[in-house]
């Protein structure tokens, strides 16, 4: 099942969230600065030891003080206007973080939406690739439940409308 809900991330209670970090995997602003945050410090410790992420790409930690159990860091691409890779990178960020689950026994998870803050990818593009990303392998990785996180009902549209069309 695929759902939308406006909430916030740090707060759900699934198995796995995840983190639309940048590539040092050491806290930042937006989405990725209240990961760390909720998470407590044990989470930058873990992600130090980790070394960095490359664009598209994922990485698995534990949850420490949030609910989830997991969080799954991935470094989504900056828009720098559709022609350098960045729809097949953004793809790849949902992908990755799909095929982590099986190990752990992920059933529930939540994404937010990746590169659409400050690395600027046009809402309505990265939308339409998560959607059709995440729909295409989330079963075949034994997922039961993916939700789209939106920091707000303009965006939760977003995904409503790209999943009922």
């Amino acid at each position: 099942m695929i759902r939308i809900e406006t909430a916030d991330i740090t707060q759900l209670k699934v198995d796995a969230i995840v983190n639309a970090a940048n590539s040092t995997l050491l806290g930042g602003g937006g989405v990725d600065g209240a990961i760390h945050r909720a998470a407590g410090p044990q989470l930058l410790d873990e992600c130090r030891a980790i070394g960095g992420c490359p664009t598209g790409e994922a990485r698995i930690t534990q949850g420490y003080h949030l609910p989830a159990g997991y969080v799954i860091h991935t470094v989504g691409p900056i828009w720098q206007g559709g022609e350098r890779g960045e729809a097949q990178l953004l793809a790849s960020c949902y992908r990755e973080c799909l095929k982590l689950c099986p190990a752990k026994a992920i059933k529930r998870i939540a994404f937010p939406a990746i590169s659409c803050g400050i690395y600027g990818y046009p809402k309505a593009a990265a939308v339409a690739i998560a959607v059709a990303t995440v729909a295409s392998l989330y079963q075949r990785v034994g997922v039961e439940e993916v939700i789209f996180c939106c920091f707000d009902e303009t965006m939760a549209d977003l995904y409503r409308t790209e999943i009922s069309g």
